[in-house]
């Protein structure tokens, strides 16, 4: 069926409560306050781009939670906005010039650059020819913590550059790739509006309707929040009820329908009146299911093989996934991998489609395992592991039917084409915890009821929960509104709590970038040869400093990296003599890779005095090289 030869199912429910007519109002770009009468103060809109089939046009809200202390200085108390983050890129890039490299590495759906810098000391030598650390945040909209600890990352390994040994001795070793807003469409949405997404802003059929984004959520009372809607129905009429644990009655509990008298909604109406709320709302494809390794589509025509909700149209199909993909593929140098999301919190990889027993090669396993075990012990995190098996098991089964867990796959995943397809290990760790910090019955699981009790010992009065109000809505009737803050607590920590979630997180960065490999040449020498008068032996021992190999098993597999190589410059007027059968020797000869610790040397026969220059070239464990002295 053509786009425009959908049903169109026209929302009279939002002419009715006059938020359509707002919205169509503000297509000039400002939207009145006050109805009639004298012209009332203008409130400024977000256009989101895109032909849809709802609106495109939604108030701006000036969260408190993104004003920064001092404007123009760096601190993590507040959330950084698209625009606040790359002042502080282009701030470090002329605060540090022989550090910091910034530029665009392609443009979103909107339009937008998307901002990437590179810190290395150019002094020691070119990013490409050293190791280097790929970090990525903001991939998913309303992910946001992930800006943060992005944000973090750059901030405390250049303010400690000159002063930390450790710091110092990695930037001038290694080169640190760092995206902190791979989706800066969908963030400046988030950031600027009521609206939550996990997507991009292209517009999507969610629902499978035939229509495209045709229900996002309102903000009915005008608070700056999309909450939660209860309605009261009766005693065996609902599917939720109130926690019987929060004496205050905030609390709310899924139930089996027909278990509980009330019913449970996101604020808003149903625009498509279909019976669901918020269903279709702006985007829908997912950049973490975009990747070409297993990838799956959105809808398959048999009905018994797999597919992938928010896929794309096909593998790569959009540019801030594609942006990611260019870049690791014009830079194999990249080791190890990070993708920050939000709020399980979890020290996460791949594979996403099978344990790590079943996905990965022994040893690869054993390496992801080890960073696991650190990574736990330095963000504090309850959990670490593999998509497929820990991530969907990790909260035990369905405390609502009781189906027990079972492993999970995902498709097009981000940790996935790391590994298999790129040959790294790639994290997608999830910051935060979603407010669920004690767990007071020691059931294994912290409830809503839970965390409002831990809410009260430790934080009362920061607003963090809404008290249930009345609210008359057009299409329920008599529904109360409230709940926790969906942006700044359910979904990312609020602002006075982000630092400790940034730095955690960006510390376990900083090991990881830590571990990569580094080739060097220990020694270098030259000797008489007997192989004749005038013929010198020139030896090279390179070994790996570095405290991972220069090339895990799958990437030796998948071919990705090339194997290491030790090569011989001469000066004028030497050459490399013939071998005794007569062949001519190679002045690269390729060693294979090397694990940590480990040396192999590599000779060559040179006729006549001169300074030759030996070197070691390895994709992942960077360049090294020294002088030899052939007298």
């Amino acid at each position: 069926m053509s786009r425009d030869s959908r049903p169109r199912r026209f929302v009279t429910v939002l002419f009715a409560i006059g938020a359509l007519g707002a919205l169509l109002a503000a297509q000039e770009g400002m939207q009145r306050e006050g109805g009639s009468g004298p012209p009332a103060k203008l409130v400024p809109v977000h256009r989101v781009a895109g032909v849809r089939d709802g609106v495109s046009v939604f108030p701006k809200v000036d969260y408190t939670q993104l004003k920064p202390l001092n404007p123009g200085d760096v601190d993590f108390t507040h959330y950084h906005s698209l625009e606040e983050t790359v002042s502080l890129l282009r701030m470090w890039a002329a605060k540090y010039p022989d550090l910091v490299d910034l530029y665009s590495v392609g443009q979103s759906f909107e339009g937008r650059e998307i901002w990437q810098i590179t810190i290395t000391n150019r002094k020691t030598g070119k990013d490409t020819d050293k190791p280097a650390f790929f970090l990525e945040g903001g991939r998913h909209a309303g992910e946001i913590s992930g800006i943060e600890a992005a944000l973090y990352f750059i901030h405390h390994v250049l303010s400690g550059y000159g002063t930390d040994p450790a710091l110092t001795a990695l930037v001038d070793t290694k080169a640190l790739y760092v995206r902190p807003n791979n989706n800066p469409d969908g963030n400046t949405l988030y950031h600027l509006t009521a609206q939550s997404l996990r997507s991009t802003v292209r517009p999507y059929d969610s629902d499978a309707d035939g229509l495209l984004d045709e229900d996002a959520a309102e903000d009915l009372d005008g608070d700056g929040f999309v909450r939660q809607m209860r309605r009261f129905v009766g005693a065996g009429k609902g599917n939720a009820a109130k926690d019987p644990k929060d004496p205050q009655g905030r609390a709310m509990r899924r139930v089996p329908q027909g278990q509980g008298d009330y019913q449970l909604f996101p604020e808003g109406v149903d625009n498509d009146l279909d019976g669901r709320y918020n269903e279709d709302g702006i985007g829908g494809l997912d950049l973490h299911r975009n990747y070409p390794e297993n990838w799956r589509p959105m809808r398959e025509a048999t009905g018994r093989g797999y597919a992938q909700g928010g896929a794309g149209e096909y593998p790569l199909s959009e540019p801030e996934t594609r942006a990611v993909f260019l870049f690791l593929m014009t830079h194999p140098n990249v080791g190890l991998a990070q993708s920050l999301d939000t709020a399980v919190p979890m020290i996460l990889r791949g594979p996403s489609t099978a344990s790590s027993e079943d996905g990965m090669y022994p040893e690869d396993a054993a390496l992801a395992a080890k960073f696991d075990k650190k990574g736990m012990e330095i963000t504090g995190y309850p959990w670490a592991g593999d998509t497929y098996h820990v991530y969907a098991t990790r909260a035990g089964g369905n405390p609502t039917t009781g189906e027990p867990p079972r492993d999970s796959p995902i498709f097009g995943h981000g940790p996935d084409f790391g590994y298999s397809y790129y040959g790294v290990i790639w994290y997608g760790d999830e910051i935060w915890n979603g407010g669920r910090f004690t767990d007071y019955d020691k059931d294994g699981r912290i409830d809503e009821a839970e965390s409002l009790r831990w809410l009260d010992e430790n934080r009362p009065g920061k607003g963090d929960f809404r008290a249930w109000a009345p609210f008359t809505h057009p299409q329920l009737g008599e529904v109360e509104i409230g709940g926790v803050n969906p942006k700044f607590w359910a979904q990312n920590p609020p602002p006075d709590m982000i630092e400790t979630w940034a730095k955690n997180e960006a510390m376990f960065n900083l090991y990881l970038a830590q571990q990569l490999a580094q080739v060097r040449v220990v020694a270098a020498g030259s000797t008489p040869s007997r192989s004749g008068a005038g013929v010198f032996d020139v030896k090279a021992t390179v070994t790996n400093e570095g405290l991972i190999p220069t090339a895990l098993e799958i990437a030796t597999r998948v071919k990705i990296v090339r194997p290491d190589t030790c090569t011989i410059r001469l000066a004028p007027g030497q050459e490399l003599v013939k071998t005794a059968e007569g062949r001519n020797q190679a002045a690269a000869i390729e060693i294979g890779w090397l694990k940590p610790g480990e040396s192999k040397s590599v000779t060559w026969q040179v006729k006549g005095p001169g300074n030759a220059t030996v070197a070691v070239s390895s994709t992942r464990g960077g360049t090294d090289r020294r002088e030899v002295a052939v007298r």
